[in-house]
């Protein structure tokens, strides 16, 4: 069965407010680096799964973006399926 290899790109909405965010430019500034007006913190999830095609692979990512890695009510994420790792094996 092909193995799929994708990235969830997780960050918060941006009605939300994000402190991590804010102390990081903060912090940015103190060290001299000017110009960040905004920063915002998410998180990247690296998935491989095994599905009998793209559409599949792309079917269960969709489920488990939304339904374990993310939080719907404050955050929105993104998926890049990156395709058959197995291929050219």
């Amino acid at each position: 069965m092909p193995v799929y290899s994708a990235r969830v790109l997780v960050s918060l909405r941006p009605s939300v407010l994000d402190p991590a965010g804010e102390a990081t430019r903060a912090a940015a500034a103190r060290l001299g680096v000017s110009g960040v007006s905004t920063l915002r913190i998410g998180k990247a999830v690296e998935v491989e799964l095994e599905a009998p095609d793209a559409e599949a692979a792309r079917a269960q990512l969709e489920l488990l973006s939304d339904r374990l890695l993310a939080n719907p009510v404050i955050e929105n994420w993104t998926l890049e399926l990156k395709g058959d790792a197995a291929a050219g094996a």
